[in-house]
Formats: C-alpha cells, sequence, structure tokens
C-alpha cells in the first residue's frame, strides 16, 4: 500500500500548522483543542519548518522544566524532518517510524506539504490491507 493510497481515508483538513513564534502553552492548547499528537510547524502555511509533538513538550518540560511552556516553538520544535511523498509504502514508512522513534511524517509534494501521516494511519492501513487479502485467499479457496 501507498502513502496516497493511505491519505484517501483521511480527512483534508488533517494538517493542523502553526507558526515557529508561538509559545509551546499556545501548541500545547492545539493539540489538546484538536485532540491531537503533532502540528506541523509553518510559517508560511506551505512549507514544513519543523514539527512539535507532545512528546517534545514533555521531554522538554522534564529537561528545562516549565518555563519552556512559555519559550517558542521553534526553540523546542524537531528541525530536521524525515518526510516521505505520495509513493512511499507503507512498509517503508513503518520501518522510519520504528528506527527514527517517531509517530508522524510529513508527505511531500517538492517543497510543500500535502499531508500528515501518523503511525496509526499506517496500522489501520496494514490491517485493512491484510483483511483484503485473507477475504481473497478464502474466495479462492471456496471457489468463489
Amino acid at each position: 500500500m501507498l502513502v496516497h493510497q493511505i491519505l484517501k481515508g483521511k480527512k483534508t483538513d488533517s494538517i493542523v500548522t502553526v507558526k515557529s513564534t508561538i509559545t509551546v502553552s499556545e501548541a500545547a492548547r492545539v493539540l489538546s483543542e484538536k485532540r491531537i499528537g503533532t502540528v506541523l510547524v509553518s510559517d508560511d502555511g506551505k512549507s514544513a519548518d519543523g514539527i512539535l509533538s507532545e512528546r517534545d513538550i514533555v521531554r522538554n518540560l522534564g529537561r528545562v522544566g516549565s518555563g519552556c511552556l512559555e519559550g517558542k516553538v521553534g526553540d523546542y520544535m524537531t528541525r530536521k524532518l524525515v518526510t516521505c511523498t505520495m509513493q512511499t509504502t507503507a512498509q517503508e514508512l513503518l520501518e522510519k517510524m520504528t528506527t527514527g522513534r517517531f509517530r508522524h511524517v510529513p508527505v511531500m509534494d517538492g517543497d510543500a506539504v500535502i499531508g500528515l501521516v501518523s503511525l496509526g494511519d499506517v496500522v489501520k492501513a496494514q490491517l485493512t490491507e491484510l483483511e483484503m487479502e485473507k477475504e481473497a485467499l478464502e474466495g479462492m479457496i471456496m471457489g468463489h
């Protein structure tokens, strides 16, 4: 299964962006209100400048203390992004996520962000694919 097939099953407004100049506290509020685990950091609303996850916030709370909440997202975001394209396979994506120990990957078309895929999205797609394969094999065995 390819990333473009995974994105078909997601809402089109699934990319939530924030500017690097807002505070970590404001970003945490967005995460909470949207019930999501990651925001893409983009000052122009199109490119990916970085990513900030709930894990990034918790790590910095532990490392720096509550003062990080008033710091700027740009100071705490992950700048070196691991991205994928519409043609990346689900298996490649799972390997990247497992190796890098992260749960969200921006989908790029050149320099433009066109989607965001979560580990849950990939697992769901893999399970759907396995179910379809199972049904096809059962159909072949039963002579359908």
